[in-house]
């Protein structure tokens, strides 16, 4: 049963949060009656994801789930359950008081295939979203949700959950979309039909447009919140690409590495100016993008007609010092590569952002840990760590000085 009243969103300022020693402890109906606080559990992360703005962060546990600033690091939302307390997949609204949950792990709260939106203010579930298939993904809007499956897309009207598109795809098993945050109407990004293509759907202008972006399978996106910026990311992992939207053509291109790896997550600056990457090979990177943002239009020319040519009013050149092998050695010794990184446990799945303060990375790893660095943009290399906690333990256990 639908219940509207959650659409009047109680936005949860970062001054406003609750202490990370809180945990939710009340019972009440609506299938809320055994969450209660359990620290003594152990706990399994099934799933990660960082809001709209990179303010907050979602854990998705075996045992319930979990929301934490990301900068300045803590605890803001708790909810355990006694039993089958598996969640596979959580998206947040911002700071909002909403909060998407889908079940999974060993012992699944709910079935897979339904979306169940729950009001942290009202302590209790105010709609749900039932499908036939098994839920890949979820994104939202203030106006919509997005449901993902594995070759489909539903858009639903967040004021009565009405479905307003429906969209086919390619086999999608990561649930990759992304969707304009202060754009009305929203625009969509999306894997298409083929092999390494992307669809974009700008519903200002009712325009599809299909960007043919890598040769492989579409493996990691990442969209600015205007809907202009669009990052790429293949299954091969050696190359990122920046794509303008409005008329898919190519604004730069990055390398990652030479060897093949598992991107998992892109993330653009507030300003722009920066792409941070991060992958299997438990390095992060952070690109300078040299497109000039505000001066975009609805018809951009591609900027990497020379590839070789850095950009002078970036404050490191980035680009191989040999363009005289061009055309002889392989494009590897003219790529652009990152300006700084930082160096993680290989293997272990991690989530980037940006943090509120200037030229500072947050990362979020599948194994608990949280990481604020900080890069210099004109010597660039190796970024500092400034924070390290575990998220997992208790808060007096959870810090490391550095």
């Amino acid at each position: 049963m639908f219940n509207p009243s959650y659409l009047n969103f109680n936005y949860l300022l970062p001054e406003d949060l609750r202490p990370s020693t809180s945990t939710s402890t009340s019972t009440h109906s609506n299938n809320t009656t055994d969450m209660t606080s359990r620290p003594d559990l152990p706990a399994t992360i099934n799933h990660l994801s960082i809001n709209q703005d990179q303010g907050c962060f979602a854990v998705a546990l075996d045992t319930g789930f979990r929301a934490y600033n990301c900068d300045t690091f803590r605890q803001t939302m708790r909810r355990d359950f006694d039993t089958c307390g598996g969640i596979g997949l959580l998206s947040l609204l911002f700071r909002s008081n909403m909060v998407c949950l889908v079940g999974g792990g060993a012992q699944p709260r709910y079935p897979p295939n339904r979306v169940m939106i729950w009001d942290e203010q009202q302590n209790s579930f105010v709609g749900e979203l039932s499908h036939r298939s098994e839920v890949k993904n979820v994104k939202l809007r203030r106006d919509r949700i997005i449901v993902v499956f594995l070759h489909k897309i539903s858009v639903y009207n967040m004021s009565n959950l009405k479905v307003l598109d429906e969209i086919e795809t390619i086999a999608n098993p990561k649930g990759l979309c992304e969707v304009s945050q202060t754009v009305t109407p929203m625009v969509l990004v999306c894997p298409g039909l083929l092999k390494g293509q992307v669809r974009v759907e700008n519903y200002a202008c009712k325009r599809r447009k299909f960007i043919m972006a890598h040769a492989s399978q579409i493996a990691c996106l990442a969209m600015t919140p205007d809907g202009r910026f669009l990052a790429t990311a293949s299954s091969k992992g050696t190359l990122i690409r920046v794509f303008n939207t409005m008329d898919g053509s190519l604004l730069q291109e990055v390398r990652r590495g030479a060897d093949r790896a598992d991107i998992y997550s892109l993330a653009f600056s507030s300003n722009f100016k920066w792409l941070a990457a991060s992958s299997d090979k438990g390095t992060v990177h952070v690109f300078n993008l040299k497109f000039d943002s505000p001066s975009l239009g609805s018809t951009t020319s591609t900027l990497m007609s020379q590839p070789n040519l850095s950009n002078k009013s970036s404050p490191i050149s980035t680009l191989s010092t040999l363009p005289f092998f061009k055309g002889v050695l392989p494009k590897y010794f003219s790529s652009e590569w990152s300006v700084a990184q930082f160096r993680l446990r290989e293997g272990v799945q991690c989530l980037v952002a940006f943090g509120r303060e200037k030229n500072t990375v947050i990362i979020i790893g599948m194994d608990g840990s949280y990481y604020k660095c900080q890069f210099d943009p004109n010597e660039g290399g190796e970024m500092t760590q400034l924070e390290h906690f575990n998220f997992l333990k208790p808060e007096e256990e959870a810090f490391y000085k550095v």
